[in-house]
């Protein structure tokens, strides 16, 4: 099996386990490569003891990698996505940072998880993306997102007008912060956050999240993952901002945007001990309560 790893900077704690991943990885005589970057910043972390080839596109990853496993929080999954594209590749994430709703495979775990993906016990959970169109391609090739496209003001306090139409009629003028187009994999992100609803993973569906709206009868709305959403920015200030994930771009007032279903999606496994509703009971901490 060959497996690519890939990471960002971690604490000093964090350390051993991930000494430890590479060592199961190696047990299980698995074939590594490891991000240029992450390889280098490993090697003066910990003391790897291993011959690693690396990588650092996704070309180099067209040719049969098997896995994928991030090592970090959510944000890192997201920024991974970036190589593994329309690859395929199952993707894993290790999380050594927070929360984490992605990355969702506890440090103590480890060892645990690696046998299960040896002996293929696990799942795949197909994750939907957004992909964004302009006239200008404002975010080149990765004009794509697993979490959210989110359109917000810069450059000033005052709100923004958000003109929205699905399927080109016309849904509502949002006086708001910001609006969030988000995907079931994004409801527990900055659309939760913004008061959006939990959507399953596979619901076939995407969620509309207004940040902070002028009009207090405006709320959250979800709508099929087969609609196409157009929206226009207008206000005080000559600019906005534009994110896919965590890329961020500064587009001129006036400029349309389109956001539907890309065309291919992300391959997250699932292991026999995490799923989804289990991630939401311990992330949100559903049923801690001394009533039970």
């Amino acid at each position: 099996m060959k497996v690519a790893v890939y990471g960002k900077q971690f604490q000093k704690d964090v350390a051993p386990f991930v000494l430890e991943l590479f060592q199961e990885l190696e047990k299980a005589q698995m074939e590594i490569l490891v991000y240029e970057p992450f390889y280098d910043y490993l090697s003066k972390q910990i003391n790897l003891n291993l011959f690693l080839n690396t990588f650092n596109s996704y070309e180099e990853l067209k040719n049969d990698i098997d896995l994928f496993v991030s090592v970090g929080g959510d944000g890192t999954i997201l920024d991974a996505t970036t190589l593994i594209r329309d690859t395929a590749i199952p993707i894993i994430g290790v999380n050594t940072g927070r929360l984490g709703f992605l990355a969702d495979i506890a440090k103590d775990q480890i060892p645990k998880t690696i046998k299960q993906l040896v002996n293929k016990r696990y799942s795949i959970d197909q994750r939907t993306l957004l992909k964004l169109e302009t006239e200008e391609p404002i975010f080149g090739e990765l004009n794509f997102a697993l979490n959210e496209v989110t359109i917000s003001r810069k450059d000033t306090t005052s709100m923004i007008t958000i003109t929205t139409y699905i399927n080109d009629q016309y849904l509502n003028s949002y006086w708001a912060d910001g609006l969030i187009i988000a995907t079931p994999t994004g409801s527990t992100g900055y659309s939760l956050s913004c008061g959006g609803p939990i959507v399953m993973p596979g619901s076939s569906n995407f969620i509309i999240t207004p940040i902070a709206p002028h009009n207090l009868n405006v709320r959250p709305l979800v709508i099929s993952d087969e609609y196409k959403v157009k929206v226009k920015v207008e206000g005080r200030a000559s600019q906005f901002l534009v994110a896919l994930d965590s890329r961020i771009q500064t587009i001129d007032a006036g400029i349309e945007l389109t956001i539907k279903k890309e065309a291919f999606k992300i391959n997250m496994i699932e292991t026999e001990t995490q799923d989804f509703a289990s991630t939401l009971r311990n992330k949100l901490l559903w049923g801690l309560d001394k009533r039970n």
